[in-house]
């Protein structure tokens, strides 16, 4: 970087329906105020407006251009790049989804070795006291709760009825009243299972069923104490809709299997499961009942029982 003016380039952000930025209004004018050069590709996508960072003092340029910046640039973005054998030259900020083995990881770390690029993934942020800075979100287990409740109202209209395509609400309110119609007006009588409850993303979880309507009795709130004797875990089984909100970090026994469902019968009162963390593709994935991660246009998935 220049040692007259630091510069940070907010990179468009690529996947489907991503609306949030890894860099706010806010904090790119406290950015500009003390010296920096911001740079802001234009995107439509964005939850923000173009113009809210060109008001405070942001530098607008087109979408997808960070390539072309200078190689002193730091480049900051919220999820990872699209696929691409480029090399990278740039020093990047972002979720990575890389150092748990995840599908695709030895590509993505050989573009920036290609390039002398390097990478700051926001996962692997922390504090002097080793907190993580950056961690799961606590509207990442509030949105996966809100998804649970939408796929299980789905169920209860029929056999075989599927939740379609995921579509943005106006804001936070409109969600929660659409979500209690779509529970004939209220959650009672539906039953969650929340694991990793004391974490930010389970929070979140957890205040999503309260806010439209569960019984606090039918939210049951699991942490590291419940799962420490290791799954497979009849409880889950007990419930309408299970969410795990966990950070995974090294192997655990598997908290369901599809043989465990299967074996459930006719008793089995389970029907969503809601994958918050998402570790898909990890060897230690505690959920290995599916392989496929899900869209927007197609958010759930069946689980094969044979």
């Amino acid at each position: 970087m220049s040692s007259t003016q630091p510069q940070l380039w907010l990179r468009a952000e690529k996947k489907p329906l991503e609306r949030r930025a890894a860099l706010t209004p806010k904090t790119a004018k406290k950015l500009v105020d003390a010296g920096f050069k911001i740079s802001v590709e234009r995107d439509e996508q964005r939850i923000f407006d173009d113009a809210e960072y060109e008001k405070v003092g942001c530098e607008l340029v087109e979408n997808a251009s960070w390539p072309s910046a200078p190689a002193s640039v730091l480049i900051i973005g919220l999820k990872e790049l699209p696929e691409s054998n480029e090399p990278i030259k740039h020093t990047q900020i972002q979720f990575a989804h890389c150092y748990k083995r995840q599908a695709g990881w030895s590509k993505v770390l050989s573009r920036f070795a290609r390039g002398n690029g390097t990478l700051y993934d926001l996962e692997f942020l922390t504090d002097a006291h080793g907190r993580r800075v950056a961690a799961f979100g606590y509207y990442a287990g509030f949105a996966g709760a809100a998804a649970g409740i939408l796929a299980h109202t789905a169920q209860k209209q029929g056999q075989g009825q599927r939740l379609g395509a995921l579509e943005p609400y106006e804001n936070e309110t409109a969600m929660i009243d659409s979500l209690k119609k779509s529970l004939g007006g209220s959650g009672k009588g539906t039953r969650a299972l929340v694991i990793g409850a004391l974490g930010r993303c389970g929070r979140g979880a957890v205040d999503l069923l309260r806010k439209v309507g569960l019984d606090e009795n039918d939210i049951l709130k699991w942490d590291m104490a419940e799962t420490a004797k290791g799954g497979p875990f009849q409880e889950i089984l007990d419930v309408d809709i299970f969410v795990n909100c966990i950070y995974l970090s090294s192997s655990i026994p598997p908290f369901i299997t599809p043989e465990t469902i299967k074996a459930a019968g006719s008793s089995r009162r389970l029907g969503v499961v809601v994958d918050v963390s998402c570790d898909t593709t990890n060897p230690y994935n505690p959920i290995p009942i599916y392989n496929i991660n899900t869209t927007f246009p197609k958010p759930t998935v069946d689980v094969d029982l044979g």
